[in-house]
């Protein structure tokens, strides 16, 4: 009898420490699940290989609408990224606030020449300039002219700075456009570096008509020429008569890069700057001069010292041009002339 009671109690035992494991168990169990329930409402989880997922899909879209309007099999300058890794800047790859944040207290020039008749486009771009260049940062605008006393101010945030100064304009449009090496060449070298960090070079003729910022800085930037981002190496513009200084073999080469926009720190400008310069002088000796002038010493450095960036067409744009549909933003646009008029 007493055997029997001692079994039943022993068994009595097991069972309710089996039970007590149990409701522990249980109730750890739903603990866990309620927290992990509360957080799945507090932080709903995002599903990034989706939206990678959504992106190669929208870039893909791109390369078969491509390939079935054009039949044109050069896709490289829709990339995000070019072959030596550095970044194809396009709408969407890029967070502005985070990088307006990175880049607060950054000074940045923008340097422009505008001589003879082309003064006329100095205030619109420079309005425009003020409405979607650099907004909220520190801007010097450095404007080299022959006609400083035309030059009308327009109005200016806080902490942007409208530099003028004195240059004379040559004769042909050719030289003018020369000659802006020269000049860089000086002020990268004395003057910039104590007053900016980077600078971005444009074209006169220009306005900006969407957002332009921080995005485009780097250590050496260029933006691909929007006549000939589809276009086929061999086609691109390119001077490859070995006798220049600015002579490109057939066969190199990545993009064909627009001298309307391209920039960086300002160490890397005048490194550029000096380059492009001695290679105009020493074409000048043999009396030729490059395909394209500045354009083409400009594309031989760039083929040699590869952009840190590159900007995409949507930073250089001209109404008239094929292929717009591919862009969705147009932030830097040509503006409308008669070029025999204004170069005369």
């Amino acid at each position: 009898m007493c055997k029997n009671w001692k079994n039943m109690l022993t068994s009595k035992s097991y069972i309710i420490g089996a039970l007590i494991i149990f409701i522990i168990f249980l109730i750890g169990f739903c603990m866990q699940y309620s927290k992990q329930a509360l957080l799945s409402k507090q932080e709903p989880t995002v599903d990034w290989s989706r939206k990678v997922a959504e992106k190669g899909i929208e870039l893909a879209h791109c390369e078969r609408k491509l390939l079935l309007n054009s039949g044109n099999k050069r896709r490289m300058a829709l990339n995000v990224l070019t072959p030596w890794l550095a970044p194809i800047i396009w709408d969407g790859t890029f967070n502005i606030s985070t990088l307006d944040t990175q880049h607060n207290g950054t000074r940045i020039g923008l340097f422009v020449f505008a001589v003879k008749k082309y003064i006329r486009f100095l205030l619109p771009l420079l309005e425009s300039a003020e409405r979607y260049f650099m907004v909220g940062h520190k801007v010097t605008y450095y404007v080299f002219t022959d006609k400083v006393n035309e030059v009308v101010k327009p109005k200016m945030a806080e902490g942007r700075i409208l530099q003028l100064h004195n240059v004379i304009a040559d004769q042909r449009w050719e030289d003018v456009s020369m000659r802006r090496m020269e000049i860089l060449t000086i002020f990268t070298k004395t003057q910039m570096p104590k007053e900016i960090d980077y600078l971005v070079c444009t074209d006169v003729d220009m306005v900006f008509n969407d957002h332009v910022g921080v995005e485009i800085l780097g250590d050496l930037v260029a933006t691909i020429h929007p006549g000939y981002f589809l276009a086929e190496l061999e086609e691109f513009p390119y001077e490859h008569r070995p006798i220049s200084a600015a002579y490109i073999p057939y066969g190199h080469g990545d993009f064909y890069y627009m001298a309307a926009l391209y920039g960086g720190k300002v160490e890397e400008i005048y490194k550029l700057s000096v380059s492009c310069h001695e290679g105009i002088e020493e074409d000048k000796k043999k009396n030729i001069e490059a395909a394209w002038q500045e354009e083409s010493h400009l594309n031989r450095y760039l083929v040699y010292n590869k952009p840190t960036k590159v900007l995409s067409p949507e930073y250089i744009w001209n109404h008239d041009l094929p292929n717009g549909d591919l862009i969705k933003k147009r932030r830097f646009l040509a503006v409308a002339k008669n070029h025999q008029e204004v170069r005369n």
